[in-house]
């Protein structure tokens, strides 16, 4: 449910319902995004090691309510113009994955409301920041050039770019 908000935005978009970004800037948007939730809710549940209701550790902040908000606001920036009804679905489902995670003994009311909090912030970051990364990958028309690379059983991949 957590990843619910964001899949049918991407899904919309590529269905053909234009949103305010094309498809992939919708994707690398939503990449960076989880790339900020995910960095910054690692880190303090990691500093702060904070006990969950059912004992174990790593409650704060709740990933999966960051996920969620973070998802939901995505949404609304893309579709929220064409209807009300799209933030309104968004946040609901948001909401409901926050109330789950507490009914289910997994996190504090706190916990909750910091992935929240965490996970808007991330996608409004990401739109602020997702310009200015694609425009250092596309100056003068040249992009980035991935290659992947498979050694001794190993995965990884090269990137490389032409400043």
């Amino acid at each position: 449910m957590q990843f619910a908000p964001g899949a049918v935005t991407l899904g919309l978009s590529i269905s053909g319902v234009k949103g305010r970004n094309k498809t992939i800037d919708q994707a690398g948007i939503y990449l960076v995004s989880n790339i900020i939730l995910n960095s910054f809710t690692q880190g303090v549940k990691n500093a702060t090691d904070i006990t969950r209701p059912d004992g174990t550790s790593n409650a704060f902040p709740s990933g999966h309510a960051a996920e969620a908000f973070a998802s939901a606001e995505f949404m609304r920036r893309e579709y929220g113009d064409r209807s009300v009804w799209y933030t309104i679905t968004s946040y609901t489902v948001a909401s409901s994955v926050g109330l789950f995670r507490m009914y289910n003994n997994k996190h504090w009311f706190s916990d909750v409301v910091a992935g929240a909090g965490v996970g808007i912030l991330s996608t409004q970051a990401a739109y602020w920041l997702y310009p200015k990364i694609k425009g250092i990958f596309s100056k003068n028309g040249k992009g980035p050039v991935v290659m992947p690379y498979y050694s001794n059983g190993g995965i990884s991949a090269t990137l490389s770019h032409t400043f």
